[in-house]
């Protein structure tokens, strides 16, 4: 496996080729920099569930059952971690090849093939300024047509002060084994953060539907906010926050929340809830973008 590190300016990246995950990236505000996705090992072999963020591809999250009926034909998924289910695609797991590498660019591949899916990926990271332009796309290999979709799972810093912003409505309860159930098409005021909000403090496993595809995140002791702005507008916000009764090592010291291009178990939803269906050929492609900011502590809760 091998590091990459990009370098402007106003940030530091560092990307592992495990995974095609992002190990560091830091505003260099002052001496010591600001850490813009949680701390992890710099390391090579630091697996993508450690990272401070990785890719979802050919889908994200779970799917009920481990199986779906898509175009007259029954597919079947198998667990590919400790986890009961299929989980957050193959991307993640993967090995991604190097295909340019320069100061401020980085484009990363692989291809995947097995009884289900057959696509390759392709991930760019690019600092422009105190932006980090990251793109997701994906390429359908196999002569049937197969639903996609894209996102990515960030793990942000969460101190007492953090402030979340953004703007959904409606979200998805948790059913049993961690699946996306139920959709509530009110929000309850712990998952509401049409205003500027702290994060609770308890396990949070849901979707929140109805996003406009931008977040904002505050750290006010560190006069720091990062804007997220995703193109297309992704309309699924994940938001994730673990507990110290499922992981003892937890101590609130991070959440995530998650941009997909559709609906957790979609593969069962009306419309296929978001996924794309790709013929042999069609590609289908997801855009991040990250802004780091420096602010004034009064206004970073504007």
């Amino acid at each position: 496996m091998s590091l990459f590190r990009l370098e402007n300016q106003y940030l530091m990246l560092t990307v592992s080729s495990l995974g095609g995950s992002v190990l560091a990236l830091r505003a260099k505000n002052t001496g010591e920099g600001v850490d813009l996705l949680r701390p992890c090992a710099q390391d090579e072999q630091t697996p993508a569930a450690q990272s401070g963020c990785f890719p979802l591809v050919p889908f994200g999250n779970r799917v009920k059952g481990n199986a779906f009926t898509y175009g007259g034909e029954h597919y079947r998924l198998q667990p590919n971690t400790a986890d009961a289910h299929y989980l957050h695609g193959d991307g993640w797991l993967a090995s991604w090849e190097c295909l340019e590498h320069c100061a401020e660019r980085l484009v990363l591949a692989f291809e995947h093939q097995d009884e289900n899916y057959h696509y390759r990926a392709q991930q760019t990271f690019e600092l422009r300024g105190s932006e980090l332009m990251l793109s997701l796309a994906v390429t359908n290999l196999a002569a049937a047509p197969m639903p996609f979709g894209l996102g990515w799972h960030p793990f942000f810093p969460l101190s007492n002060d953090t402030l979340l912003t953004a703007s959904t409505c409606g979200y998805w309860l948790e059913d049993t084994q961690f699946l996306s159930g139920q959709f509530q098409p009110v929000t309850p005021p712990e998952l509401d953060f049409s205003t500027a909000s702290t994060l609770p403090r308890h396990w949070v496993n849901n979707g929140l539907s109805g996003w406009d595809g931008r977040a904002t995140v505050c750290w006010p002791a560190k006069c720091q906010r990062l804007h997220l702005t995703t193109t297309p507008p992704c309309p699924v916000l994940f938001l994730f926050l673990s507990d110290p009764e499922f992981d003892p090592e937890y101590c609130f010291d991070f959440f995530c929340i998650e941009p997909m291009s559709h609906a957790a178990n979609a593969h069962h939803l009306p419309d296929l809830g978001g996924l794309v269906p790709l013929s042999q050929g069609e590609s289908l492609t997801q855009n991040m973008r990250l802004r780091s900011e420096v602010a004034l502590t009064d206004s970073l809760v504007s």
